[in-house]
């Protein structure tokens, strides 16, 4: 490998101008492709298309029967007024010329219709007396839950897409505004569609601050720690390039923005500057040994060049572990990273080390800065003497000292916590509230939550009916039985909803006991309504309302109702030839949760194993694979300890954190074991090379470390609490994957290697003895005895 990158080094070398202009032309191209990302917030974010789930809630239930409400809710001090209700009605007619919408409901037309039936006007009657007789006779307390709220809906297709959603919600927003309600009168325009809308333009604006913040962040970091090298900003910028490379191949490749992707680039950001830093350090390294430029571009490049790649790789398989979700958004994060870091290098390989190359060879010919003319033999195990270590050098060299002289005690004691903490790790709570991972100051979130307070919540558990005719009465008989069951026997289900309900409603309140009278009913009632609660002759929907189930019952409770209600399907069974599935937004939450923060165990041993075979694939040494995996599989415990002791939750972010630990931390034990083993082979002895190792590649390891904690650190301040506490977590566990680079992997190498080189020495003095003459059994003739 080394031997492939010192032909890549003198490519480099000699082809530094091509390789920029190309640099410049892939940038363009990548603006080009970022603007083809699109935002995604829709079922196919959570649930694979391919699953069942799927297929159920939204091949059948949002395409089939789903609708979705954007509400206005008119608040004030009597919206009982005709002056109010004409406004109601203005915006009523309004919103229904709106492009996609199925019907607008509110009181306005319930009383034109009542007073229509009266006297034969269509219209808001002035007269007081008439119209709160109407008011209280006919109008639903849906429409008008007290003479201070009333709502009107704007009713659309569950399947409607996202542009439609929003396309309908500014309509909305035009028509609420020409309606001509009184002054002193409050609207707010709210429901689901506008609480995922205003979700969205958070998520873009919370990206675009958390990348500005992260790249402040690094140019504080890079310019107090990165302080023994020239250009020490240089860094940033060659990460960013990558970014812009990543974000273009987002775009090609169709890969979603989603509220978990755009945590990615911070992420990438801590984790590409980390190449670049490798890169950069070793170049000026080479340099102050009194190399040539194009010896120094060459040898870098060929000495780096394989340990960041392999480091790559193993950070690639860690992430890898990401696609063992079953949610579409994980494994989008997965794609992302794992393109990010190649980016990254790629950028930090090429354009960092040319950059580096050319400022070094402007410098010289401009006499800006002159190298030092004495160098150092490569075969030179110590530091240069006249060098003097710096603070952060002497702790580093001096902790690399102490782990190697006490090694069963640091692996002892860190092996007690980390079982410790893989022990407490299953007690983590799991946070299941949805909304408790928005921004809570979100005008959408706090107006969804003051129309569930006036309202009630709207959650649904909504159950597919499939039958072989709508119109078989013993078919509606036991969805009026069932649906009665379960309002009255069960504390959660508030209410309940289907074709059943229309049909009584307009025969006096029973249902006919025959097909044709069920039929000659179904005729009458208008196509709108019953395609709401039924498809062709053979499907129809029965809703249970659970009021604000999320917010009360959390995703466990909803879990546990649906179970029940599930019992009780089979308890009271649907007529032979029915079947019942239950489906809605509710149990796709369930679903999702459930698969996000079960499998976190499984999606971290597979990461284990992943990288413990990557890395034997390409060290085909078990001691190389081994010693990478043992010193994070330390960090894995002790993040669970931290969680549970800290009080934190797991949630659909930080359950990913298990592949993030061995991604980001098996690179600082790959980069330090690459030195470690270079020393060695310059003729150190174990105890040699680590020390050298720690003190010639521990300052960059740190500085990449802390870059990556500072880049992690900007996920702090998102106002998503899902992505802060991810950040909060993150950035602790690259502080213990630091810790334990420079304390566990030191004691575990050295005891290793140590050992196995015991073995081989013990070997050798076996296999000597048993060839030496004195042990061989042949009988020496007399003649050669003297």
């Amino acid at each position: 490998m080394k031997n492939n990158f010192e032909k890549l080094g003198i490519f480099i070398e000699g082809n530094s101008i091509p390789i920029i202009i190309i640099a410049l032309l892939l940038m363009i191209i990548s603006f080009q492709g970022a603007s083809l990302i699109e935002m995604a917030s829709g079922t196919d974010t959570f649930v694979d298309k391919d699953s069942k789930l799927y297929q159920d809630y939204d091949h059948l239930f949002m395409n089939l029967f789903s609708t979705e409400s954007i509400v206005v809710m008119v608040e004030g001090s009597d919206v009982t007024q005709p002056e109010v209700l004409k406004a109601m009605d203005r915006l009523q007619q309004s919103a229904e010329n709106i492009p996609n919408v199925l019907e607008v409901t509110s009181a306005s037309s319930v009383i034109k219709e009542t007073n229509y039936e009266m006297t034969g006007r269509s219209e808001i009657p002035d007269d007081r007396a008439v119209l709160d007789s109407i008011i209280e006779s006919s109008v639903p307390e849906v429409f008008m839950p007290d003479e201070t709220h009333a709502v009107v809906s704007v009713v659309f297709a569950g399947s409607a897409s996202e542009a439609t959603q929003e396309d309908i919600l500014r309509e909305t927003e035009k028509s609420v505004e020409l309606a001509g309600f009184p002054a002193d009168y409050n609207l707010i325009v709210t429901g689901q569609p506008a609480f995922n809308i205003d979700m969205n333009e958070q998520m873009m604006t919370s990206m675009s601050l958390l990348l500005m913040l992260s790249v402040v962040l690094m140019v504080i970091v890079l310019y107090l720690v990165f302080r023994h090298v020239r250009w020490r900003l240089l860094p940033l910028p060659i990460v960013l390039l990558g970014i812009i490379y990543t974000f273009g191949a987002m775009g090609f490749l169709g890969i979603p923005m989603t509220m978990v992707s755009m945590a990615a680039f911070p992420v990438l950001i801590g984790l590409g500057i980390d190449y670049a830093i490798q890169f950069h350090n070793r170049i000026e390294e080479e340099l102050e040994k009194g190399e040539s430029s194009e010896e120094a571009v060459i040898d870098t490049i060929k000495h780096t060049g394989p340990a960041v790649l392999i480091a790559v790789i193993i950070t690639a398989l860690g992430f890898f572990s990401l696609f063992t979700s079953s949610v579409p958004m994980i494994q989008d994060f997965g794609k992302l990273l794992m393109i990010g870091i190649v980016m990254c290098f790629l950028s930090s390989l090429f354009v960092g080390v040319t950059v580096i190359y050319g400022l070094d060879r402007l410098g010289k010919n401009s006499f800006i800065r002159k190298l030092k003319p004495k160098s150092v033999s490569k075969k030179k195990v110590v530091a240069d003497p006249e060098k003097d270590p710096d603070l952060l050098d002497r702790v580093i060299g001096k902790t690399a000292t102490i782990s190697m002289r006490h090694p069963l005690i640091i692996l002892g004691v860190a092996g007690i916590f980390c079982l410790g903490g893989i022990y407490v790790d299953t007690m983590v709570p799991i946070s299941t509230d949805t909304q408790t991972f928005v921004p809570q100051d979100m005008p959408g979130l706090i107006n969804l939550e003051h129309m569930s307070d006036i309202l009630g919540g709207e959650d649904e558990l909504n159950i597919i009916i499939k039958t072989e005719d709508n119109a078989d009465p013993e078919l509606l008989e036991w969805m009026d039985e069932f649906a009665q069951h379960e309002v009255d026997g069960r504390s959660h289900v508030y209410d309940s909803s289907s074709i059943v309900d229309v049909v009584k409603s307009l025969n006096g309140g029973t249902i006919p006991d025959n097909e044709a009278d069920i039929e000659a009913i179904y005729a009458q009632i208008p196509d709108t309504t019953k395609e709401r609660f039924m498809h062709g002759n053979s499907m129809t929907m029965l809703n249970l309302n659970i009021g604000n189930a999320m917010g009360e019952l959390g995703l466990e409770g909803i879990e546990a109702l649906s179970d029940v209600v599930e019992e009780d399907i089979a308890w009271m069974a649907p007529p032979p030839g029915t079947t019942a599935t239950i489906t809605g937004g509710s149990m796709v939450f369930v679903e999702v949760i459930a698969a996000l923060t079960s499998g976190r165990t499984q999606m971290t041993l597979f990461g284990i194993v992943l990288v413990f075979f990557g890395l034997l694939v390409i060290y085909r040494d078990y001691l190389k694979a081994l010693t990478p995996v043992i010193t994070m599989a330390m960090v894995v415990g002790w993040s669970g300890g931290i969680m549970y002791y800290s009080g934190m939750e797991y949630n659909p972010m930080t359950a990913t954190l298990g592949a993030l630990i061995l991604g980001v931390g098996s690179e600082y034990a790959v980069l330090m074991m690459e030195r470690y083993f270079e020393e060695k082979d310059r003729g150190a002895t174990p105890e040699e090379a680590m020390q050298e190792a720690s003190v010639k590649i521990g300052k960059a390891i740190f500085t990449s470390g802390l870059t990556t904690v500072f880049g992690f650190s900007a996920l702090i301040a998102s106002p998503f609490m899902i992505t802060s506490s991810f950040g909060m977590i993150t950035v602790i566990d690259v502080i213990l994957a630091l810790l334990a680079t420079f304390i566990v992997f030191p004691a575990v190498i050295v005891l290793l290697d140590k050992r196995r080189e015991s073995r081989k020495q013990k070997k050798k003095l076996q296999e000597r003895a048993v060839n030496s003459p004195l042990n061989s059994n042949e009988k020496i003739p007399e003649a050669n005895i003297t």
